[in-house]
């Protein structure tokens, strides 16, 4: 069964990569209301990607107030074979400055091995994997298989709950394949097993009625900047943990994370110390970390000989696993208006959360992953956690708590440059994680993982 559903993927490869270069060809960026259109384009070429031999049953659903519209596909599951539910989503982050990137953001191109061009790792190769493993297939997977593909995960996927609430049924599944994450290091599958929270803020800072002039009333009338910056720097102490009191600290995955790794992947410059103690995996997989995102201040081209009356700054906390986001967002609301210097007023805005979230990988749907994996890469899977919030990870647990959730990477790995530019998919892990899933899809048939 393995060596046939190798040559199945090998065959369906060339067609499923022109679909993927093809999704890349849109700018479905969800967060620019201008690219409407294009989200929808985006979802209605996922849609006839999932027709054209991959699934029997497929349609846009756009059911759900302000949200974008969202694609499912289905194949029945045969008497008495469990349902996988197949993950991933559509829109992408801005590509920033086109400048800045070796070729045009959605124009793909290969090179080293690597396709390139925004969503081409994140992620709309979960989609072309999905695709992939059900053609692999030939449309008739050995279990039950229900797909979702959302629009608008890059922005916190905002009404994700309210449709798997409205389509609990339709969804349920015994096994969830959540495909938006990446592999530790090329060739090494990787289970995200952890995932840290967000709660962020937006604080601002008020000290005069007006701005004034420097050189009259500085040195002894406040300027809103300069107390914002003391402000901001309390977040830390001088090692570089978060101050923030009562946050706690979570248990990491075993693997490790060696500090010059990660240091050359960061991009940490040379004599530049690393924040907080303890082990990287520790530290970015299982502890907080406070960020400044933006600051609000006049700009340096603009700036006047004036003491500023006003400045506010974005502020985000990445929470450990086993946290609460909201009590995390009113202890950093709490800190930041406790620590205000010289009186100045202090207005804490609440902003975005996500809820953290750790899952067990126990039982037999983990090893028939496992071993499907292991056999696609030829490489033990390990577990990684996640320094980032994926916030629909929690609504799908709490949606379907009994269900056994896998979340993988559709080929990404650190070099893939997510979110940055020139993102990338490593072409060889993409044609491994493909088959990796078409052997899942298998091996969940062979062996029903129930009960857990």
């Amino acid at each position: 069964m393995s060596d046939d559903l190798r040559r199945a993927v090998r065959e369906v490869l060339p067609g499923v990569r022109a679909g993927l270069e093809a999704l890349i060809r849109i700018s479905s960026v969800s967060a620019d209301p201008a690219a409407a259109k294009e989200v929808r384009r985006c979802a209605e070429l996922t849609a006839e990607l999932f027709r054209d031999g991959a699934a029997q049953e497929v349609e846009i659903l756009d059911d759900v107030p302000g949200g974008r519209p969202v694609v499912v596909a289905a194949c029945p599951a045969p008497p008495g074979r469990p349902t996988v539910l197949l993950y991933a989503h559509y829109d992408v982050q801005p590509a920033g400055d086109p400048a800045r990137w070796s070729g045009e953001p959605f124009e793909p191109w290969e090179s080293g091995g690597r396709l390139y061009g925004r969503g081409s790792a994140d992620d709309k190769a979960g989609i072309a994997a999905h695709v992939a493993a059900l053609r692999a297939h030939g449309g008739r997977p050995p279990v039950g298989v229900v797909v979702i593909v959302e629009g608008e995960e890059e922005i916190g996927s905002p009404t994700l709950g309210a449709f798997l609430d409205r389509h609990r049924d339709r969804l349920a599944a015994d096994v969830i394949v959540l495909a938006d994450s990446e592999n530790a290091e090329a060739g090494v599958p990787s289970f995200t097993t952890t995932l840290r929270g967000m709660a962020n803020c937006v604080v601002s800072v008020r000290a005069l009625a007006e701005s004034i002039h420097s050189g009259t009333y500085g040195g002894a009338a406040p300027d809103a900047l300069t107390a914002l910056c003391r402000l901001l720097a309390t977040l830390h102490d001088e090692d570089g943990h978060v101050a923030v009191e009562g946050l706690i600290t979570g248990r990491a995955p075993e693997t490790g994370w060696p500090e010059e790794r990660f240091r050359a992947e960061a991009g940490v410059l040379d004599g530049v110390r690393l924040l907080g103690s303890g082990s990287v995996a520790e530290r970015v997989w299982a502890g907080p970390a406070a960020t400044v995102l933006a600051i609000d201040a006049p700009s340096v081209p603009e700036a006047a000989n004036a003491l500023t009356a006003s400045a506010r700054a974005k502020v985000s906390l990445r929470i450990a696993p086993g946290e609460d986001a909201v009590r995390a967002r009113a202890a950093l609301a709490d800190h930041l208006r406790r620590h205000a210097p010289w009186g100045v007023h202090v207005e804490v805005t609440e902003a975005e959360i996500a809820q953290p979230y750790a899952v067990g990988t126990r039982g037999p749907a983990f090893e028939v992953a496992r071993r499907a994996y292991r056999e696609a890469f030829g490489h033990d899977v390990i577990d990684v956690g996640g320094g980032g919030a994926i916030p629909f990870v929690a609504e799908f647990a709490a949606a379907y708590p009994e269900a056994a959730i896998l979340v993988t990477s559709p080929g990404g790995d650190p070099a893939s440059r997510a979110h940055s530019t020139d993102e990338n998919l490593l072409l060889a892990d993409f044609e491994r994680a493909c088959l990796a899933e078409a052997l899942l899809l298998a091996g969940l048939a062979e062996r029903p993982p129930f009960p857990a």
